[in-house]
């Protein structure tokens, strides 16, 4: 199991509604979320197959990016 953190563009409850489905899909439910709250809006994904690349484009494919966090 690994766990990547990101920064995103997600930034309310509405957005997660979009993303819910494709994040569900590819890694899981309950093995994300997004802290709305924190200004970087960190999304944090823990799933076995879970991977920079592969969240960027779940992302990607419902309108929102996502980039290594610093």
């Amino acid at each position: 199991m690994s766990t990547v953190k990101m920064k995103t563009n997600i930034m309310c409850g509405s957005c997660i509604q979009k993303v819910t489905p494709v994040m569900n899909e590819n890694f899981g439910e309950g093995n994300w979320k997004v802290e709305i709250t924190n200004p970087k809006k960190i999304l944090t994904v823990t799933s076995e197959n879970a991977s920079q690349e592969k969240i960027k484009k779940a992302l990607e494919k419902v309108g929102y990016k996502a980039e290594e966090l610093v």
